[in-house]
Order: C-alpha cells, then structure tokens, then sequence
C-alpha cells in the first residue's frame, strides 16, 4: 500500500535546533529506503514564502501568494512510500530525520476510481 509521509516543520527551527538533520542525513535515509524498496518518491520543499496558493470558485481564479493557511508548522517535504501495512509506514515514518523537529503526517493513498 502506498503512503505519503508529509514532513511538518517551524521553518525557523527545521535546521536551527540542537537536534535539527543536516540534509545529508534525510538524503541517506532517503537512500535507505530506496535500496529496501519503500520510496516511491520524495523531496524537500522551497520556503513557505515562495509557495502560491490557486483557488477557483464559481468558475472564477484567485491566486494568493504564500500558503493555503497560517500555522505554527510548514509543509516542508514529502516521502511517498510504500509499506506493507499502516504499522510499517508509522515505523518508517518514524525514522524521517525531521521527525526529531516537526511532525511526520502519514497518510494511505487513495486509488481513484475511474
């Protein structure tokens, strides 16, 4: 089953604590999990400030700079995996050197229907 892992960080923080991963580390891990056969995909995201939010209502285009929403956290990368079961993908999530930081937010794949 495949998951996306979406790794959540204060961006001041991500690379300014005392346990903060080098980018090395993510892409060793990364590297890892590739050799095991569980990344499917992964990257690590510009700053907040250069992301661009695109909505359209009732037919009409609004595009706003910056993110959908403020929060004390940023989408700062994703993982795209693939793991046996929910229990696995939590395993490995686990073990996404910004978890020390942030957050890793797992979340199953949805196949669309069509």
């Amino acid at each position: 089953m495949k998951y996306l892992c979406l790794v959540y960080s204060d961006e001041n923080d991500l690379h300014s604590l005392p346990d903060s991963p080098e980018d090395s580390e993510c892409f060793s891990y990364a590297q890892t999990l590739e050799k095991s056969g569980h990344l499917l995909a992964g990257q690590a995201l510009a700053p907040v400030a250069t992301a661009t939010t695109v909505r359209v209502r009732k037919g009409q285009l609004s595009i706003t700079d910056g993110p959908f929403a403020e929060t004390k956290e940023q989408l700062a990368g994703f993982y795209m995996i693939e793991a046996t079961d929910l229990d696995e993908a939590i395993r490995i999530a686990a073990g996404i050197p910004p978890a020390r930081v942030g957050s890793i937010e797992v979340r199953p794949i949805r196949e669309l229907d069509v």
